[in-house]
């Protein structure tokens, strides 16, 4: 495969995964968006952990969504801000586990944090709502989700980069 091949493929695989999360994201409005939130497509961030090359979309797919967060263009500042940190700890960590709690940690502080400023709501409440909602998806659903789909070698072969 020659390079022009590899980076159409790349092209193409980032913006499959930004499609998808923005798509996940908004079509369960409101429930991606507030202190109460449990959006489903970040369990699409543990990708990072089996791929760096998942990143540009997650992010770019985050900024998307949240362009039609109530919070408008802050959310695409702040909450998109979140995703990159969270994606790219995942990348960096070695346990599944471990890599779970990152989008619970960056979102439920910096959300939290982006709520109370814009919103006024009372930071500590609104960085826990955040965090058990990042928690219930991307570690109570997405660990046991992954750690099945990293055992197949089919599904891997797919999600790695070649």
């Amino acid at each position: 495969m020659n390079n022009s091949s590899k980076n159409i493929k790349k092209l193409v695989k980032i913006a499959i995964t930004a499609a998808i999360y923005a798509v996940a994201t908004v079509s369960i409005a409101p429930l991606s968006y507030g202190a109460v939130q449990f959006r489903f497509s970040e369990v699409m961030t543990l990708l990072a952990f089996i791929d760096p090359i998942y990143i540009p979309g997650l992010v770019l797919g985050c900024a998307i969504s949240n362009l039609y967060s109530p919070l408008g263009i802050v959310d695409v500042l702040v909450g998109t801000t979140a995703t990159l940190l969270a994606v790219y700890m995942i990348k960096k960590t070695k346990s599944l586990f471990i890599a779970t709690l990152w989008p619970t940690i960056a979102n439920g502080l910096i959300v939290g944090a982006e709520l109370y400023f814009a919103l006024n709501l009372p930071f500590l409440e609104s960085a826990l709502y955040v965090a058990l909602g990042e928690f219930v998806v991307v570690t109570c659903i997405g660990y046991p989700l992954f750690k099945l789909l990293m055992k197949r070698e089919d599904v891997m072969k797919v999600l790695k980069y070649q």
